[in-house]
């Protein structure tokens, strides 16, 4: 499905989704024209799920090596098989994603807040690379049972796989990012009225 390119890790993709399930799916992008998958070790997972706040403190506890790498990846191809079919106005087949939210285990947390006042927190056992993943695969169902896919788009780049939710104000966007795909259509225009000009 993609290459691995050293330049390319969980640390450098870009947070442009706007909902975590989304940003897992942007883990596989173009580069330089060729499609990368930014997870290629149980490290590299371990690290985008921290920076997207969702590594529990015993994440990578007795677990076999690249049994997170293969979870997270069975996990996102699972999500993204989901979101393109109801993106598409189709029925997509859930068992994947059930079978990771059978495995999660949590509870519930009463946590006292600095002003004296409580706040439920959920917490997650992660025994396995399942139940590491188990957030994730919650936050994924939560959008596709309650997520408004008129707002779920693919970016319009001509070489762009990315996915955001349109939170702007105007529901208007097209681009996963203006700096990148949306400043190359730009460019591209410009060149053409030229050409057409002349």
């Amino acid at each position: 499905m993609s290459r691995s390119v050293e330049l390319v890790g969980a640390d450098a993709v870009a947070m442009v989704g706007d909902h975590v399930a989304l940003e897992m799916l942007n883990t596989v992008s173009f580069v330089d024209g060729e499609l990368v998958d930014a997870w290629q070790s149980d490290g590299d997972v371990q690290r985008w799920l921290e920076r997207m706040g969702l590594a529990g403190e015993a994440v990578g506890a007795a677990r076999k090596p690249l049994a997170l790498l293969r979870a997270g990846r069975s996990l996102r191809e699972a999500i993204r098989e989901l979101v393109e079919k109801r993106k598409a106005g189709k029925r997509g087949d859930a068992w994947g994603l059930n079978e990771f939210l059978k495995k999660s285990e949590s509870h519930l947390e009463l946590v006292a807040k600095k002003d004296g006042s409580y706040a439920l927190e959920r917490r997650w056992t992660t025994a396995t690379a399942e139940q590491a993943l188990a957030p994730l695969a919650e936050a994924a169902a939560e959008l596709l049972a309650e997520g408004d896919f008129n707002l779920v788009r693919r970016c319009e780049g001509e070489q762009c796989v990315l996915w955001f939710y349109d939170r702007t104000k105007s529901h208007h966007r097209r681009w996963c990012s203006m700096a990148a795909c949306g400043n190359r259509h730009k460019v591209a225009a410009f060149r053409k009225r030229g050409v057409e000009a002349s």
